[in-house]
């Protein structure tokens, strides 16, 4: 476990907190927190007040419940689409629920929706935060004040804890392997992001440019199986010499497998395709594809162990955030 810069927010604020700021019983403030009857209006303007500051929340999930009410956990995810994502939440919610834990979740994703927003949407009723946030981590912890966020695939800034994967170890395990069979005109394949930024994969590929005598082009396209079709197609229009191309993902790698087929050529022998992440849908593709796999139980195990830790209180206060750093393993099948 690797710590960045960035101090960690304390633990989270309990009701018990809120009471000794206020000076009044835990009862009293349940009273205001419930908008319940036997409390002065400027006690519960004050008692709600302090809440704020102290960024505590109690779960909707707990209310009216007695004391030991199950812990609630968002989860933030972008698109369920995705079926990296729903085996990602499974896992989560399994781990979670074995603990006694309710999980609740957004999915934010559809073009409209951010990060941050679904931390807002999910803070009234959580005590913590898991989520793919994509650089939301930030605003996101401030908006949860003092309760834990776990970010994953974005540095962790300011959040509680971070899982982050080793993308120059998974680019120098596809390009090594690509260049072993004798792959040298090899194009990697990015999600198109605002301004054309590579992603944090894209630029773990760049940087081993002209790496053991190979070239690399890098292009990008939607995150879709479709948007990948099209983009492999020009591609190999342009430089029909490609004979290896890297996939930011599995579901983006269907469309490549697609691409080649419709431009009379096919995988492995004409051109080695390669995709990311390891879902089972790599399995079910003709031919069946070549990933840089991750085991995405142990991803949600990371995060709910961490997210334990945290809440637990066996992460000293004061210190910088934990993170956790896993990597892929290269899984070979027909496609490379």
């Amino acid at each position: 476990m690797t710590s960045p810069s960035a101090p960690r927010p304390s633990k989270p604020a309990t009701i018990l907190d809120v009471a000794a700021a206020a000076g009044v019983s835990r009862q009293t403030v349940t009273r205001a927190m419930n908008s319940m009857p036997g409390i002065k209006p400027a006690t519960r303007e004050r008692i709600l007040g302090l809440a704020k500051d102290l960024g505590y929340t109690p779960s909707r999930f707990a209310k009216g419940l007695v004391q030991g009410a199950r812990t609630s956990v968002g989860l933030a995810i972008p698109d369920l689409t995705n079926p990296y994502f729903p085996a990602f939440a499974s896992s989560v919610v399994e781990l979670a629920t074995q603990r006694g834990w309710y999980v609740v979740m957004d999915d934010y994703g559809h073009g409209r929706g951010s990060g941050l927003e679904a931390v807002r949407n999910l803070s009234p009723h959580v005590d913590a935060v898991i989520g793919y946030l994509g650089g939301d981590a930030g605003p996101a912890q401030a908006l949860l004040g003092r309760r834990p966020l776990i970010v994953l695939d974005q540095p962790a800034g300011t959040a509680a804890g971070c899982i982050s994967f080793d993308y120059a170890h998974a680019a120098k395990l596809a390009l090594d392997h690509l260049a072993s069979a004798g792959r040298r005109q090899i194009a990697y394949l990015d999600v198109r992001q605002a301004g054309e930024v590579p992603t944090v994969r894209g630029a773990a590929f760049a940087g081993l440019f002209g790496s053991a005598g190979t070239e690399l082009t890098c292009f990008s396209a939607d995150e879709s199986a479709e948007a990948a079709r099209r983009a492999v197609r020009n591609l190999l229009a342009r430089n029909p010499q490609t004979d290896g191309i890297v996939v930011f993902n599995d579901l983006m790698a269907a469309g490549a497998l697609k691409a080649l087929t419709d431009m009379g050529r096919s995988a492995p022998a004409d051109c080695a395709v390669i995709g990311m992440d390891g879902i089972p849908l790599g399995e079910l593709l003709t031919p069946e594809l070549t990933t840089l796999a991750l085991d995405l139980r142990d991803v949600g195990r990371a995060a709910v162990d961490l997210l334990e830790q945290l809440m637990g209180g066996l992460v000293p206060d004061g210190v910088p955030a934990p993170e956790l750093v896993l990597r892929h393993r290269l899984v070979l099948r027909q496609s490379a």
